[in-house]
C-alpha cells in the first residue's frame, strides 16, 4: 500500500512538471543551437577602406583588406562574411549595379543579403548629399574675408539648403533598413555613423578651411548622424556612434593622432585618400561595432 502511495505521487509530480507523457518519463528539450553567424556588410568609401592598403579590390571598389568590417569578420570568424562596401557608393547603389572606379561593375549591395544573415553593417549617406564635393567647395587658401565661405554660399536668404538635404535623405535610411529587412529578416542591422571630421574652429592653414566654414562642414556631418540615428530608432535597427570616440583625432591632428585625412593625404598615416579614414581610424571603428554586435553566441 506505502509502495504504490509512492509511485502515485511520484507520477503526480513528474506530470505537473510535464515530464510525464502517455506514463513515460521525458527529458527536457534541448536548447537549440544559435545559427551561424553570416555578416554582410554594405555602404560608400569610409566603410570599404578606400586605398588603405593591403586592399584586396582596387579596380571597381577600391576596398580595403583591412576595413573595419574586415577587422571584425578576423575577430568573429563567421561562418559566411561577405564584403560588398564599395567607393562612391550611394544608397541608390545597394538596389541597383555601381560602376567601377576604374573599371569593372559592382553588383548591388542589396544582393549580398540572404535569409540566413545574421548581421549586416551599413555606413552610407555622405555621398547621397554630397559631402565631399562641399568640403572641397570650401576649400580657401587665403585668409577669412578673402574669398568665398561655402556657409555663406549655401545658407544665402536664410535657408540652409544642405540642412534641408539632409532632411530630405533622411527617410531612405529608413527604406535600406526595411529592404535589408525584407532579404534578412532575422539579421541584427547596424547603421554605422560617420567619425568625426574636423575640429571647432578648424585649423587654417593646416587645412585651409576657414573656422566658420569648418564648423558649417562639421556641423552637417553632425545633421547626418543624427537622421542616421533618428532612423535607426525608428526602424529597430541599431545606430552607431563613431562621432563620440573620434573627437581629438579629427583631420587637424598630426600623424599618429589623427584618424581621418586632411586635403593632402599621407602615406605615414596609410590614408591614401583625403577626407577619408586612415588605417588608425577604420581600425579605431572596431570596438564600437563590436560592441553593437554583442558576442555571437556560436563564437
Amino acid at each position: 500500500m506505502q509502495k504504490r502511495s509512492v509511485r502515485t505521487r511520484t507520477a503526480a509530480m513528474l506530470a505537473a512538471t510535464g515530464l510525464l507523457v502517455g506514463g513515460s518519463v521525458t527529458t527536457p528539450a534541448a536548447t537549440a543551437a544559435p545559427p551561424p553567424l553570416v555578416y554582410v556588410a554594405m555602404g560608400d568609401s569610409f566603410a570599404a577602406g578606400s586605398l588603405v592598403l593591403p586592399a584586396k579590390e582596387v579596380l571597381t571598389c577600391a576596398r580595403s583588406a583591412v576595413n573595419y568590417a574586415s577587422l571584425i569578420a578576423q575577430q568573429l570568424k563567421p561562418a559566411k562574411f561577405r564584403d560588398v562596401t564599395c567607393g562612391g557608393a550611394t544608397t541608390a547603389h545597394f538596389a541597383n549595379p555601381q560602376p567601377g572606379i576604374i573599371a569593372g561593375t559592382a553588383a548591388p549591395q542589396y544582393d549580398a543579403l540572404s535569409a540566413d544573415t545574421t548581421v549586416v553593417s551599413v555606413g552610407i549617406g555622405g555621398n547621397d548629399i554630397g559631402l565631399v564635393g562641399l568640403a572641397l567647395s570650401c576649400v580657401n587658401l587665403l585668409p577669412q574675408g578673402i574669398g568665398t565661405s561655402c556657409k555663406a554660399t549655401n545658407t544665402a536668404g536664410g535657408v540652409d539648403r544642405l540642412a534641408q538635404k539632409i532632411d530630405a535623405f533622411a527617410p531612405t535610411y529608413g527604406t535600406v533598413i526595411e529592404r535589408i529587412r525584407q532579404r534578412a529578416p532575422h539579421a541584427k542591422i547596424l547603421m554605422v555613423g560617420y567619425p568625426t571630421g574636423i575640429k571647432k574652429g578648424g585649423c587654417w592653414p593646416f587645412v585651409p578651411v576657414w573656422g566658420v566654414d569648418a564648423d558649417y562642414l562639421q556641423a552637417a556631418l553632425t545633421r547626418l548622424n543624427v537622421r542616421m540615428a533618428e532612423q535607426a530608432n525608428a526602424h529597430g535597427a541599431t545606430y552607431v556612434d563613431l562621432a563620440t570616440p573620434s573627437v581629438g583625432h579629427d583631420m587637424c591632428k598630426p600623424a599618429g593622432t589623427r584618424w581621418i585625412e586632411g586635403l593632402i593625404p599621407s602615406a605615414t598615416t596609410n590614408g591614401l585618400v583625403p577626407l577619408h579614414p586612415n588605417a588608425a581610424g577604420l581600425r579605431n571603428a572596431v570596438p564600437p561595432i563590436l560592441a553593437a554586435i554583442g558576442t555571437p553566441a556560436n563564437v
